[in-house]
């Protein structure tokens, strides 16, 4: 698949569905507590590291970045869609958003003392995973935590509507923590934990921990 054509889809699919896409999702925390646990390990990993900036990369409408920021963590929000960049601004109008691709991330060398990635990889095709944790690597601090949330599975979908029943283009890849571990290591992290979410779901859920090495 050509890149530019799956970015475009996916840019394009989620400026379509992201007024839609906040409201679902502006409340969805307050229902999951595994994963809030999940993001206040991973704010004390952040902070355990010293601290400084974090990049929630593939934020959305930035509810999860404004969570971070209750947790005490200086995180700013990445995404691909300018609209989705827009209604994270309009929510969060005193927090950093920016538009960007984890495919050609636009952060300094070490500029950040962690990074997440919350289901954001769910889009990225498996040729594309190593540039992206590529990109991961360098902008992290030496030392720096990673977390990544993704579903669960050996398949990948095409998603053709979504969130309010807008029309979408994009395909939906859902791998296992191993395989992902795996590649976390050969670009150079530290894979430290990860837990399994909705395990009798169709579609489980996993979040996995992993560190820069120094």
């Amino acid at each position: 698949m050509n890149e530019d054509h799956w970015l475009r889809d996916t840019r394009i699919s989620y400026d379509t569905v992201a007024i839609s896409y906040a409201d679902r999702m502006r409340e969805a925390l307050a229902g999951e507590p595994y994963l809030r646990a999940a993001l206040a390990v991973f704010a004390d990993l952040v902070h355990g590291a010293g601290g400084g900036p974090v990049a929630d990369v593939g934020c959305g409408p930035g509810h999860v970045t404004a969570y971070l920021r209750e947790l005490g963590v200086d995180a700013f929000g990445v995404d691909l869609s300018p609209t989705m960049i827009d209604v994270a601004r309009r929510d969060h109008p005193r927090l950093r958003f920016e538009v960007g691709s984890m495919t050609d991330l636009d952060l300094p060398e070490a500029s950040v003392a962690g990074l997440l990635a919350f289901w954001s990889l769910i889009h990225i095709p498996d040729e594309a995973v190593p540039t992206v944790f590529g990109h991961f690597h360098r902008a992290l601090r030496p030392g720096g935590p990673l977390m990544l949330g993704f579903h669960v599975g050996d398949e990948s979908r095409l998603k053709t509507r979504g969130y309010g029943g807008h029309p979408m283009n994009v395909h939906v890849h859902r791998r296992r923590p191993e395989q992902l571990a795996a590649r976390l290591v050969d670009a150079g992290f530290t894979v430290e934990a990860h837990m399994l979410l909705d395990l009798d779901e169709s579609v489980p859920g996993a979040v996995l921990f992993a560190r820069r090495q120094s």
